[in-house]
């Protein structure tokens, strides 16, 4: 156990909100007047701290920085019009941060610890909630070695923290994508699974060479054969076809999105026909010649729900009905919307008020 009850504050000496527009927010470039901060020593959590939001000091010999030993969470807060702040399945981003650590050989954190950083910090800062349509507290709990030593081994020291950033919509408009059949995001045994710091790295270079053809992401396939999609930059991948709801099963080269499995949850729960599946590249592009796909889009805590409404492969592009007709996609993003700012009571138990 870890005395949560101990998490020092210490506050700004003057806030910054009065000199930020919350009605204009770019995605990630702003951030509130405090920061959590842990330590990993000796084979505990020591030291817990809410400061001001400032730079840190790490050594240069710190491994996460030569090595990627990094992990992190996506997460989001929202003013409800009793003016708490309702955070969007808060446990289910604290159990696979513990399963991103395992992999990266990092310790778990604690579920108390997380949840009462999570709710102090929140708390402390919850003037920063944004209430514009589209805009929200994005929370980025994240962990990092912290060693001072150069060398492949088991870290022993570790700093885990949270930062709080108001954001407006991660995309502006509907997305274009690529297929890309050369470049690979994540292989069968590999990190694909965890949201490890290294996986999105080395995508910025693919991701980038797709921009520069005039789409915004792209679909990465598997990194065996190149055949079946798996995501869309950093989103799961969904699809409604014959008026059924498709979307890759997870492997571990497939991210476990928490708005992923909320779009399947409600799909059930609206009595929709569900598919977890492969989806081959040749069925997809099929069902885009023959008119069957009705609707794609990407799930994540960034986007929520990303519409596509165009799908490049092999110097051909499809384009998919008008963003407006598409009857899934706009009532989850609904929804979910007034699910996460406690306007409907949700079917499931999945928000956690501070």
């Amino acid at each position: 156990m870890v005395d949560t009850d101990n998490i020092s504050i210490t506050r700004v000496a003057k806030s910054r909100l009065n000199k930020t527009n919350l009605e204009n927010l770019p995605f990630g470039k702003v951030f509130t007047d405090h920061m959590f901060m842990a330590d990993y020593r000796d084979g505990q959590w020591k030291n817990l701290r809410i400061v001001p939001y400032g730079n840190i000091q790490i050594s240069p010999a710190t491994p996460a920085l030569h090595y990627g030993q990094s992990i992190f969470e996506g997460m989001k807060a929202y003013r409800a019009e009793d003016g708490s702040g309702l955070v969007f399945r808060a446990a289910d981003n604290w159990k696979r941060m513990n399963i991103s650590a395992e992999r990266m050989c990092m310790p778990a954190v604690p579920e108390d610890l997380f949840m009462d950083a999570l709710s102090t910090l929140v708390d402390l800062d919850r003037n920063w909630i944004p209430t514009q349509e589209g805009s929200s507290l994005y929370i980025r709990p994240f962990m990092f070695s912290a060693d001072e030593f150069i060398g492949i081994r088991p870290s022993d020291d570790f700093t885990f923290m949270i930062l709080l950033s108001p954001v407006g919509p991660y995309y502006s408009t509907p997305v274009k994508v690529k297929i890309e059949t050369h470049y690979t995001r994540a292989v069968e045994g590999g990190t694909g699974f965890a949201k490890a710091g290294g996986n999105y790295g080395g995508a910025i270079y693919p991701a980038k060479l797709a921009q520069d053809q005039g789409y915004h992401q792209l679909i990465w396939t598997d990194g065996k054969t190149h055949e079946y999609v798996e995501e869309s930059g950093t989103m799961n991948l969904m699809f409604v076809i014959n008026n059924t709801l498709l979307t890759p099963a997870l492997s571990d080269s497939i991210l476990a999105g928490i708005t992923r499995q909320s779009v399947i949850d409600l799909a059930r729960h609206w009595g929709m026909n569900v598919e977890e599946r492969k989806i081959s590249i040749i069925e997809l592009v099929a069902a885009l010649k023959q008119g069957r796909v009705q609707e794609a889009f990407g799930a994540g805590t960034a986007a929520t729900i990303a519409h596509i409404e165009l799908i490049g492969y092999e110097n051909e592009n499809f384009m998919l009905p008008a963003i407006q007709n598409r009857v899934f996609s706009n009532r989850v993003l609904n929804e979910l919307e007034n699910i996460k700012r406690g306007k409907t009571q949700p079917p499931f138990n999945w928000m956690y008020k501070i």
